[in-house]
């Protein structure tokens, strides 16, 4: 059922949904960290398994975007963002089961791997579906401020999650963790459930691949400022070690810091001013600091890329998200929205392994260089999206 709120109302409907995904996505963050160490140290495998615990997640999330973008259209973004809640919650429990397998290793790895399928289910219907239902409510003229928070609750329970997953694994334990990461989703859904939801827009469906298209240019440009992060949050800390420089771990707090800030201080610009002139100067920004990073002579300098890197990185994914939405008509907007958050996933996905090869072959810092021709080619696809812009406005 849909109503009729002030922008008030709205925005402080926007802000709860926002602290529940942050309490909900802490189920994410917090096991992250903590299944491949699991894996390894209590399972007894080795480095690729430990690996690919965390990674299905990951897979998992890119190979159902379209699924929840479709489930979005069709039923509405609460129904879908609370479908998400409740899978990460049975997630959760499934990953607690694995622990009560732990004398049968193959066993308990497999029911491990299910949890981690399951939450990334969780994910791709949780976001997609807080997205689309508050793009609905808050209207499409606020959709970056609406993208800004959907960023902030992720990446606000990722900086605080992994280090708080890490100490109640340490402390109290696997079992004591998974119960947390399978309760918190619920304290989600207790903020949200009063909230109705609005009623999905009739239209004629199209096909997955046909929405792509149409948003292929804004996702190219967040596959494209993805890599920089991903690379960053890999390789960063090694990059210093194999400089013999102090401090690495202050990278990611660096990226964290600009991020954030970025995030409070700029989330009005791309409805403002538009999505595609902030994505290109916030790229400019990003291929900045990872030239910087790449070519530091001092750790000081680096450390001044990293945080250039997180300003730059910040407003990318919101202002393509202004983009996405003037692309495809309302009833198309949940599947619009799954597509391009993948366009984001793969870039995470696919940057470990293929930046890892170059690192071996070229250096630590080659992964940076990377990064930063990566933003500049993000620049080159924006730039494409503003030229091709052009001819309309001078028509009009």
């Amino acid at each position: 059922m849909s109503e009729v709120l002030s922008f008030s109302q709205a925005y402080r409907r926007l802000l709860a949904k926002t602290a529940a995904l942050f309490l909900s996505y802490l189920a994410v963050a917090m096991s992250l960290p903590v299944s491949s160490i699991y894996v390894i140290d209590q399972l007894h495998y080795g480095n690729a398994l430990g690996g690919l615990a965390v990674g299905i997640t990951f897979f998992s999330t890119i190979l159902t975007r379209g699924l929840a973008g479709r489930l979005c259209d069709q039923q509405g973004g609460k129904a879908c963002m609370s479908r998400g809640l409740y899978l990460y919650a049975i997630a959760g429990v499934v990953c607690l089961a694995s622990s009560w397998l732990a004398g049968q290793p193959s066993l308990a790895l497999g029911v491990l791997l299910a949890g981690r399928l399951l939450l990334g289910l969780g994910e791709s219907l949780a976001i997609v579906g807080m997205a689309a239902w508050s793009i609905g409510l808050m209207g499409p003229a606020h959709s970056g401020k609406v993208m800004s928070l959907v960023g902030m609750g992720m990446y606000g329970a990722f900086a605080a999650g992994g280090p708080l997953g890490l100490l109640l694994f340490q402390y109290a334990g696997f079992q004591t963790l998974m119960l947390a990461c399978a309760l918190l989703p619920l304290a989600g859904l207790l903020l949200i459930r009063r909230f109705p939801g609005i009623e999905p827009h009739a239209g004629r469906r199209e096909s997955f691949l046909r929405i792509l298209g149409r948003i292929g240019k804004p996702g190219a440009a967040v596959f494209l400022q993805g890599v920089g992060f991903a690379g960053l949050g890999a390789f960063f800390a090694l990059y210093f070690s194999s400089r013999g420089w102090a401090w690495g771990s202050l990278g990611l707090t660096g990226f964290g810091v600009g991020f954030v800030l970025v995030r409070v201080m700029c989330g009005h610009l791309p409805d403002r001013v538009g999505g595609a002139r902030v994505a290109l100067a916030s790229l400019a920004i990003e291929a900045a600091g990872q030239w910087l990073i790449w070519s530091a002579a001092a750790p000081g300098v680096a450390l001044l890329g990293a945080a250039l890197t997180g300003i730059g990185c910040s407003m990318v994914f919101p202002s393509m998200g202004v983009e996405v939405v003037k692309r495809v008509p309302a009833h198309l907007r949940g599947t619009a929205l799954g597509g391009f958050a993948a366009f984001q996933d793969l870039a995470y996905a696919m940057t470990g392994p293929v930046a890892g090869l170059f690192a071996d072959g070229f250096g630590y810092g080659a992964v940076f260089l990377i990064g930063s021709v990566s933003a500049a080619l993000g620049m080159a696809t924006v730039g494409l999206m503003l030229a091709e812009r052009a001819p309309a406005l001078e028509g009009r």
